[in-house]
């Protein structure tokens, strides 16, 4: 279990950092664990999402005989407590191409009541306007202003978006940078040594950014930041 001060923490970073930070533990490759651009935030303004995956599919392309997609979504939210922290909800849209919305602020609204932090699909989203007010992040492959013939086949199962692989409770960090996954093995550690991380880069973002940036001064700061950067790792090693 994640205690909630380290979720606080990760909070407070963007998801471009955290991939770097990630990056520093070598437990995965580069170019894996998050998602592809065709996952974008709709609301720039908003901080970055922590919480853990609430997975589920979406369809909407053609008549159906199943129970409501609303029955569904309390059936999900009943799982919520499988969680080792606030949901994430991750839907796959299994039409492709995309043919209505996976969301509208009904079902943003009643997420949110019982306490989701966000809402990704590889579908697409509507009543955006209204979900905004509430400060829901969204994030979708684009808008659609019909939900179709909208139904939740599966929840709580493995799911591919935005090319990446989800399984539930998989800890999400995301904001308008786009979505990664934070191995739970590293999590405490990605909180801690972020500060540290950003401290490293800082150094050349001053530089570059002074009234007189020189070659010189930039191999100096791009030294200062390797070194930094190696006595994060040293340290990373130790634990």
């Amino acid at each position: 279990m994640i205690e909630i001060n380290v979720l606080d923490k990760l909070r407070q970073i963007d998801t471009a950092t955290i991939c770097n930070v990630i990056e520093l533990f070598d437990v995965r490759p580069f170019t894996v664990g998050y998602m592809d651009q065709s996952i974008k935030s709709c609301f720039h303004e908003l901080p970055p999402i922590v919480g853990f995956a609430s997975t589920a599919t979406y369809r909407s392309a053609a008549p159906h005989n199943d129970i409501s997609p609303y029955d569904k979504l309390l059936e999900q939210i009943d799982r919520f407590e499988e969680l080792s922290g606030p949901a994430v909800i991750i839907f796959q849209d299994l039409d492709v191409p995309t043919v209505a919305a996976t969301f509208g602020d009904i079902m943003c609204n009643t997420y949110k009541a019982f306490g989701a932090v966000g809402l990704i699909t590889s579908g697409a989203g509507r009543d955006l306007d209204q979900i905004r007010e509430i400060e829901f992040p969204v994030f979708t492959n684009g808008t659609n202003c019909s939900h179709g013939y909208g139904q939740i086949p599966q929840i709580c199962v493995q799911i591919k978006v935005g090319g990446m692989v989800i399984n539930p409770n998989d800890l999400i960090h995301g904001d308008h940078n786009g979505i990664t996954t934070i191995p739970l093995e590293i999590a405490s550690e990605v909180a801690d040594v972020a500060d540290d991380f950003v401290a490293a880069e800082a150094r050349i973002l001053e530089t570059v950014k002074s009234d007189n940036p020189s070659k010189e001064k930039c191999l100096v700061a791009r030294d200062e930041f390797a070194n930094s950067i190696e006595k994060i790792k040293k340290e990373i090693s130790c634990k």
